[in-house]
This record gives C-alpha cells, structure tokens and sequence, in this order.
C-alpha cells in the first residue's frame, strides 16, 4: 500500500518521549435487538478498521487505537447510558448509529467538549457549525438525501415532476419524520403530490399503508426505514407489483438485508447513498491479511464488503482521518477530545487522499469548516441486481439543492440557539 508520510513523520518525532496512552473510540453498538442485523456489520466495519491500522501501522501517528464496544440495542436510554460510562476513558469521537441517541447526546458532548459524528443521520441542521460546535454529519444528511432522490427522480422525467404522485412510506419516530419538511417544500418548488405513509416500530405490520399505495398509484415511492421495516416493504412491494425500479430508499433502506429475502421481486430496488459498494478497493486485500486471515476479525468475516460494513469502514477511515489531522494542528499524538474536535472540523478528504487510502473513488470528496459541519452533501443512486445479489452505483455523487435545504437548517439551528441562549461561535 501507498503509506503513511506524514504518520510516520509523527511516529519518530514521538518515539523519544514517554509511552503514550491509546486513542479511545466508543463504539455503541447494536449487536442485539430488533436492529441488530443492520448494527452487526457497521459495527464489524468500524471496528475492523482501526484493527487494520494496529496491525498494519502501529495505531495512528505511532498510538494505538482501542475501540470501546457498548451494547445499546438501538435502545436511547441505554445509549445514553453507554456514553456516560465511557466518557471518562478518553473518548475522542462518538459515532451513535442512532437519531435518538444522538438528539439526547447533542448538549451533553457540547457540555463536556467531546465531538460527536452522525454519519447520514442524527439532527441534520448540525451541519451549522455555528451553533453546532461539537456535532458533524458529513459527508451528507437525511434532507440532502430527500433532495438527492428528488433530483435523481427529475433527471430520470426530463427535469419535471409536475402532477407527478410521490409517497413516502416511514419508520414513525425522529429518524423517519426528518425528510418529511424537505419533501414538503421541494414539492412546492417542483409541484409533485407529496403522500406520507408512517409504519410503526419495528415494521413487520404494512398491509394497510401498501394497500393505500395499491389503490393511490403513486408514480414513486420514498422509504425512510430501518431494520426488519425495510425488507417487510420491499416484499409488500412485490406483492402489489409496484415496478421496483420506482422504489428508492433512502441508505438506511440500501443494504443485503433489505433486498435479499425478496428474492428475484426484490430486482431493480434503488438506494441513496453517500459512498460505494463491493470489494474492488485495494484497501480490502489489507483487512484480508492483517486482520480477516489473522483471525482478528470484529465478527465471523462473512459481512465484508457489505453495504452496512463499507459504511461502518467508512465510518472508521473519517475518524482516523481526523485524528490524523487533529495530531498535525496540534503537534500531539496523544490527542484529546477537544483536539479531535478541531481535527473534524478541518478535515479535506479529496480523491488523492482516498486514493491513497486504498479507497479510491469510494466516497465523495467534501471539506468541512467552522460554519460547515456537513460537507458538500453530495449523494448517489445505487440499484440492487438480485441474479448476482450485488449493489452497484447507477450515479455519480451529485450536489443536492443548497437553496431549499439551506434555508431549512437557518431556520431549524436558529430556533435551537435560541431555546438554548447560544451565540454563532464563527467570525
């Protein structure tokens, strides 16, 4: 692999002082409970990552990484819970897998300075660093995904989606209200029928809401889900012949789990996502070496490569990559939590670094600053192909409607400031 300069640079300016402390990651995860078949492989990812990096690097600037594990069970009380416990080991960055937990964890990260970073969920108006100090979302966020499947639905009919039906069929809780105010509003600027269709936790029972769709006949149908939620719709789906082609979901609603069980009904499924999919990167002959055929493996070695693995990797790469940058401003390699912070906040990934990364074209390039916390909010399609049971990226990463989503979150972080008397930190 294309290695690690600047690590290594850090590593011998390190080597003379004193043993360093390890680079503590939470991990709160979700390995049982009615979600655990999407927490399984994001977490395996996630943690098969910073393994690689031991095995392979020695850590992360000379300092190895040690990635704290808490069973949630997507449970927000028990994820409060998990956070308060391991706060105090050091903890550098939060990855919560979980809006709820995440809304619950907002003011508590802010209050003791550890950053939190929720990866295409959470509260989307976080991208306003401003008011936002410790939360990040990049590289994109639930509404630029609502405008990622609207602009992808207006180049696949011409520009124009006048009279067209669209419905959107959600998980009822904080996660899948959050595109409902977005959809809204791009309805009104691109005059489609908005429908919103609520499916209550976990998902199994969807026969009233698909019944509707059947006797309704929207052109498109949106999905907010999560869980058994996502593969119970696509099989409703199919049993009404809805043309699959027309069912996006949004990248919660894009993995294995979802489509498999459908079988050849589930063909032609499409997803949003913020980064790609497969094997074909050279950073997995790595994790097959160092820690798959090591026998270091998070869990059985049987989810690499898979959408919710990619993405809990992918997860791990902008954190290291963040402690990297942290360790460059600050001059330290054992970081703290507040320097974590100002490394996220000054984070660049670009193609080269990707690349070099064994990671090329894998992910958007973005760049993250003290009034943006979101990135560029570029987001792709990808459509599942049930005969090779394989995702595949139909679209490039394409911006998404700056106007309408920005004014959303002015307007969404303006109101938190000002429930929380806070000041825009930025000059």
């Amino acid at each position: 692999m294309k290695l690690k300069l600047a690590t290594a640079a850090l590593s011998a300016l390190m080597a003379a002082g004193p043993a360093l402390a390890d680079l503590v990651i939470p991990d709160l995860s979700y390995r049982t409970g009615p979600y655990a078949a999407g927490g399984i492989p994001f977490s395996d990812g996630y943690n098969d990552y910073f393994t690689m990096l031991n095995e392979r690097d020695g850590g992360i600037g000379g300092v190895p990484i040690r990635v704290v594990e808490c069973e949630t069970g997507y449970n927000t009380e028990k994820g409060v819970e998990c956070y308060e416990s391991t706060k105090g080991e050091g903890a550098l960055v939060y990855q919560p897998l979980s809006t709820g937990i995440t809304y619950q964890l907002i003011p508590k990260v802010t209050a003791d300075n550890i950053p939190l970073h929720t990866m295409g969920y959470g509260r989307t108006s976080a991208k306003n660093g401003d008011v936002f100090s410790h939360t990040f979302n990049y590289p994109a966020n639930y509404w630029d995904g609502a405008s990622g499947a609207i602009n992808y639905l207006l180049e696949e009919n011409g520009g124009d989606l006048s009279g067209k039906k669209i419905a959107l069929i959600y998980h009822n809780s904080a996660y899948g209200k959050e595109p409902i105010r977005t959809l809204e509003e791009l309805s009104k600027k691109h005059g489609f029928e908005l429908a919103a269709l609520p499916v209550d936790h976990p998902g199994q029972e969807q026969k009233s809401q698909w019944l509707q769709i059947r006797r309704d006949r929207p052109d498109y149908v949106l999905m907010w889900g999560w869980g058994v939620m996502n593969q119970v719709a696509v099989q409703e789906a199919a049993n009404i012949r809805f043309p699959m082609e027309n069912f996006i979901g949004i990248w919660w609603s894009g993995s294995e789990n979802d489509v498999v069980p459908a079988g050849e009904a589930a063909n032609g499924y499409k997803a949003l996502t913020f980064h790609n999919v497969g094997t074909d990167f050279p950073v997995f002959d790595d994790l097959q070496q160092y820690v798959v055929d090591a026998g270091k493996a998070a869990g059985a070695g049987d989810q690499v490569g898979t959408v919710l693995y990619n993405r809990g990797l992918y997860a791990a790469v902008l954190a290291a990559e963040a402690i990297k940058k942290a360790q460059e401003l600050s001059g330290n390699a054992d970081i703290t939590p507040a320097e974590m912070r100002d490394g996220m906040e000054a984070l660049e990934m670009t193609e080269a670094k990707m690349a070099d990364l064994g990671l090329p074209n894998f992910g958007p390039t973005f760049s993250v600053s003290c009034t943006n916390h979101g990135g560029d909010a570029l987001v792709g399609v990808t459509q599942w192909d049930a005969a090779n049971k394989t995702w595949s990226l139909i679209s490039d990463f394409k911006p998404t409607d700056g106007e309408v989503i920005g004014a959303l979150i002015d307007e969404d972080s303006a109101a938190y400031a000002s429930e929380n008397n806070l000041e825009g930190r930025c000059n």
